[in-house]
């Protein structure tokens, strides 16, 4: 009796501790997972009467000639499959295990219709097929991962960014001839890590598992630890984990019914997927309020055009985020107030995107910021047209930055010309400047605001970090030519230090810098150094002809350090051969005031 009593009471003790064991290893096996489709199952989809659970995919008796056992007919179905211009495996319509887990998620077949069962007779469900939703594949899996492509040493060695096979981890078993499979990343029988993974996808262990992106290990999406409650778009679809850094991978891409297929992005439209995190509400600057301004890279007015495998030289013209910048390298930009002599160089944000070099050949990497800008603005196709209508026109920014040219800004090469006396430490002849000391946000580190570095958007037209009029008869001010005061002393300009007449021609007779100097530069192929010295390449707007006995002429001609000549006719003043000279730098300088016609 006290046997019989205390081995009752020990298994009575012992229930409840048996009842939490099975609970706690349930999801370790098919048993209570969404596989399970017994009448006992978890999920909305199951048997009415059926308690067995593995009869829904395996047999003992009178199987399908194919392991493991299998209960079902494959899918006769002609699957439309994964393309990508970067994709470099050959990828065949699914076979072996992936056959079986699309005969049910394909959505095709009744979930019932095993081979122990009478097609008349099958097992009832709940549900006869797998409703439309993430389970539900379809026939269509050009939005899904691909699959049916062989994972071998060619494949890799051919694709950069995929990792040797051999070095995979052995917790990803590829197919019986080393094909990618369903069951390569998920195990139908363990739902233990959720979505019946083999390995977390926490911190983008699955994808870096086979994935090898160059600097994805220490770039900012990798690292960062913002939360993304803050995205200001939903996918219809929460991300699964807190923050940018354990989600990784999935912040932007989308494994199975990717809205945007090619490289399975999460959202259809490009943009958004950068968007949608650097507009406040997650990353440190609002990139969206920068692109919504009076000039901006306008990256939504041309979407879908962008492909990365495009040619720089004759794709059609659009702007996308990652044309500059590269989502898996990208790092923090650590560069604060810079005056033009540190920003040439590809930093942070800009690494491992590719560019064209000054000499027109293409980089896979860029390695100057103007690199980047002469994908588009250089030999390509369709580069913007000029604001100005220039004595000597020309639309490639490339051949305007040649440091052979007769003038240039020193943006691909330093230009020691003795006439250059106005810079403002710590610029000197000599020196090199970026871009982005022009084009810039007009609310850039760099430039002393508190917004992101970068020509994302400006209030000011063309992209500027400043404000340059352009406008004939504008009163000169600080503001008014405030992107040239950036670098060139106002107060040395305006005391002729370089050219005798600064002043009278900006002041007095309000004529903007843009009217006679091209910012970017005169390329040598249409000019030369006695002409076109200084920047001089004249607004035909504003500058006319003058007639000479050798006829009508518009000519600036270069007679030595700080001086020349001009014949040309500007605000009703006709000047031939009109001299200038200043021979110590303004403290001396001389204006020999030669003829300027019947208007003088």
């Amino acid at each position: 009796m006290t046997m019989r009593r205390a081995t009752g009471w020990s298994m009575s003790a012992l229930f409840p501790v048996m009842v939490l064991a099975v609970v706690a290893l349930a999801d370790e096996s098919i048993v209570n997972s969404k596989h399970d489709l017994s009448m006992r199952g978890p999920g909305p989809i199951r048997a009415v009467h059926e308690d067995e659970i593995c009869v829904f995919c395996h047999t003992p008796h009178n199987a399908a000639p194919q392991t493991p056992l299998w209960n079902r007919a494959n899918p006769r179905t002609f699957y439309r499959i994964y393309e990508s211009s970067t994709t470099d495996a050959r990828i065949d319509q699914p076979s072996g295990p992936s056959k079986m887990c699309l005969a049910c998620h394909d959505g095709s077949m009744a979930l019932g219709n095993v081979l122990t069962r009478p097609d008349t007779h099958p097992i009832v469900m709940t549900a006869r097929t797998i409703p439309p939703g993430s389970a539900d594949l379809s026939s269509d899996l050009s939005d899904d991962h691909p699959i049916g492509f062989r994972y071998d040493r060619a494949l890799s060695n051919v694709d950069r960014q995929i990792r040797a096979p051999e070095i995979v981890s052995v917790k990803l078993p590829l197919g019986a001839h080393r094909e990618m499979q369903c069951t390569t990343c998920h195990d139908p029988h363990n739902n233990e890590l959720g979505d019946f993974l083999r390995i977390t996808d926490e911190m983008s262990a699955m994808c870096v598992a086979c994935h090898d992106m160059d600097g994805w290990e220490v770039s900012s999406h990798a690292m960062s630890g913002k939360r993304t409650m803050g995205r200001v778009v939903d996918p219809g679809e929460r991300l699964k984990y807190a923050n940018v850094r354990d989600n990784g991978c999935m912040s932007c891409h989308k494994i199975h019914s990717a809205p945007h297929p090619e490289r399975l992005l999460r959202f259809e439209r490009e943009e958004e997927g950068c968007l949608n995190c650097h507009s406040g509400g997650v990353a440190n600057f609002n990139i969206a309020a920068d692109i919504g301004k009076r000039a901006s890279h306008e990256v939504e007015r041309r979407t879908g055009v962008h492909d990365p495998a495009e040619n720089p030289f004759t794709m059609r013209r659009h702007v996308e985020c990652v044309d500059c910048h590269n989502p898996h390298s990208v790092r923090h930009n650590p560069i604060g107030t810079v005056r033009g002599t540190f920003g040439q160089t590809v930093k942070g944000p800009n690494l491992n995107v590719p560019g064209v070099a000054i000499s027109g050949g293409y980089r896979n990497e860029a390695m100057f910021v103007y690199e980047l800008c002469f994908k588009c603005h250089g030999d390509s196709t369709s580069r913007p047209r000029l604001n100005t209508s220039r004595q000597v026109s020309q639309t490639n920014v490339r051949l305007e930055f040649q440091v052979s040219n007769p003038s240039f800004h020193p943006v691909a090469g330093p230009r020691r010309s003795p006439d250059s006396m106005s810079l403002i430490s710590p610029l000197r002849p000599g020196s090199i400047i970026t871009c982005t000391d022009c084009h810039n946000s007009d609310n850039a580190r760099s430039m002393g605001g508190s917004g992101a570095n970068g020509p994302h958007g400006s209030m000011f037209e063309s992209l500027l970090v400043r404000n340059y009029e352009t406008n004939d008869y504008t009163t000169e001010s600080a503001q008014a030519y405030a992107l040239c005061y950036g670098c060139h002393s106002r107060e040395s300009i305006l005391g002729d230090e370089s050219f005798p007449s600064h002043r009278r021609h900006i002041v007095d007779f309000q004529t903007p810098c843009n009217v006679c100097h091209d910012p970017h530069g005169v390329y040598r192929g249409q000019a030369n150094s006695v002409n076109h010295s200084n920047l001089i390449n004249f607004d035909l707007s504003v500058v006319m002809p003058a007639d000479t006995p050798e006829g009508r002429r518009t000519v600036y001609e270069d007679t030595g350090t700080l001086s020349g000549s001009c014949t040309l006719t500007c605000h009703g003043f006709t000047h031939i051969g009109f001299p200038y000279a200043n021979s110590a730098g303004g403290s001396s300088a001389r204006v020999r005031n030669y003829s300027m016609g019947a208007n003088r």
